[in-house]
């Protein structure tokens, strides 16, 4: 009894002390691969393919690709100082990248070319209220951290985050454009229910959401 009473004791203290301990069950980590420079088509005619699409195929991603998108949308570009492929008020870096499949909830770890487990669910359709959300195959959800945007009034923190969030929003579209991938961003989302879902804290802000797959034939 003793024994049961102090594993008890101690799983309570590992939830408390760190609650997506177990919410990520046995998910696991996802190494990405090196980004690719020798992808893609040319700017202009990326620019002119650049549009959004609201039909998905089921079909995953590679990791390959996923890995490219991701290095697109916010990867590091120049290592020695860190710096992003896209913008951030006073270089905050304020904008997280959260990755929803059918598998389970990722983090996208810049630094690390990793894919974090948060939550061992498929929450795809909490990704906005629009149908199509739940079929494509990856659900980019952009979460601002008001912790790291010391530098920023407080009054301000939404608009820029706001701005930074539609920065990765469009590196993404004009990755999708080049390798002709459907994607959409959209704003309609319950923020409540999906925050709450994913536990983030009172000073995370979700943004915006993006969905990414190929398109349905």
């Amino acid at each position: 009894m003793k024994a049961k009473l102090f594993f008890s004791i101690l799983m309570s203290v590992i939830l408390l002390a760190c609650p997506g301990a177990m919410a990520a069950g046995d998910l696991k980590p996802i190494s990405l691969m090196q980004f690719q420079l020798d992808t893609g088509r040319p700017l202009m005619h990326v620019l002119k393919e650049r549009k959004s699409s609201r039909a998905f195929s089921p079909k995953k991603l590679p990791k390959r690709v996923l890995s490219n998108l991701l290095w697109a949308a916010n990867g590091i570009n120049r290592p020695g100082i860190g710096g992003r492929t896209a913008p951030s008020a006073m270089n905050q870096q304020e904008i997280d990248v959260y990755v929803a499949t059918a598998d389970g909830l990722y983090l996208f770890d810049a630094k690390g070319r990793q894919l974090q487990p948060v939550l061992k669910q498929d929450i795809r359709a909490l990704t906005g209220q629009q149908a199509y959300v739940q079929d494509a195959p990856v659900n980019l959800i952009f979460v601002a951290d008001f912790t790291k945007m010391v530098q920023t009034r407080a009054e301000d923190r939404e608009l820029y985050a706001a701005a930074d969030a539609g920065f990765i929003s469009q590196n993404v579209y004009l990755y999708c454009a080049s390798e002709g991938l459907a994607t959409v961003v959209r704003g309609t989302i319950d923020r409540a229910a999906l925050a709450n879902t994913m536990k983030l804290r009172t000073e995370q802000r979700i943004i915006l959401a993006q969905s990414v797959g190929y398109p349905k034939k």
